[in-house]
């Protein structure tokens, strides 16, 4: 499964248990991928919450390696102690379906 088909499919879960989320998306330039953004780059695929259950995911494919900038975003939000940071693979899916139907 690419990343793009499982960004979807997680997508669709949003949907289906009520999340409200952000996914910022890369736009083709002349200069190749870019996501517009201001501030530090590797910040996390999605943002959703619902109720007051903040979730911030990061999606790779099953292949797919943490950026560093990634992994500093991840830790500092984790240290906060008031959001749920997660790495979500493919392979993850039922656990996947449990996070985001849980209460």
């Amino acid at each position: 499964m690419t990343e793009k088909d499982f960004a979807s499919s997680i997508e669709e879960l949003f949907r289906l248990y009520h999340w409200r989320y952000c996914h910022f998306r890369p736009a083709r330039t002349l200069y190749g991928w870019r996501t517009a953004i201001s501030g530090h780059a590797g910040f996390v695929d999605y943002v959703a919450v619902r109720g007051t259950r903040p979730l911030y995911i990061e999606l790779k494919d099953e292949k797919g390696r943490v950026t560093p900038d990634e992994q500093i975003w991840m830790d500092l939000l984790k240290a906060t102690g008031k959001c749920e940071v997660y790495l979500f693979r493919p392979s993850q899916w039922d656990e996947i379906v449990e996070i985001l139907r849980g209460d």
